[in-house]
């Protein structure tokens, strides 16, 4: 296993929230991650479409995972979405991050979900604070 995937099996082991949303990690390498998830009937809203915090929700895991990759903690300081097509129950939504910019002190990163007609559902923008703490691994 590499150490990009070390580290976010760790997050991953600690995120009960990710657990319960039924996030899978389909890839992982440096400064990337997709992830997948399907929408279920308690996670839509009135209207009987997902819940705009479920897909907020799964591009921000998304953020945390792809800037955690390079071995710096790293915490959001800014995140934003556009939804731009709705999501019903059963459908299978696909995270994928793209680094656009990292230096030293911040991260920002661009998440594009799709459903399972590779049709966009919404894009996610955050930018995140690459702190000087590094990922222990040790004993793992």
């Amino acid at each position: 296993m590499s150490k990009p995937q070390k580290i976010i099996k760790k997050m991953f082991d600690q995120d009960a929230f990710s657990q319960w949303l039924g996030i899978e990690i389909m890839e992982v390498k440096d400064g990337h991650c997709k992830l997948k998830m399907t929408v279920r009937k308690e996670m839509l809203n009135g209207f009987y479409i997902s819940h705009g915090g479920i897909s907020y929700s799964l591009a921000d895991t998304a953020l945390a995972f792809a800037s955690n990759t390079h071995g710096k903690k790293c915490i959001s300081m800014e995140t934003s979405i556009s939804h731009t097509e709705c999501a019903k129950e059963g459908d299978i939504l696909i995270a994928t991050t793209k680094e656009l910019s990292r230096t030293e002190k911040t991260g920002l990163y661009l998440i594009t979900i799709t459903n399972q007609d590779k049709k966009n559902i919404a894009y996610f923008k955050g930018t995140v604070y690459r702190t000087s703490k590094e990922w222990s691994l040790e004993n793992e």
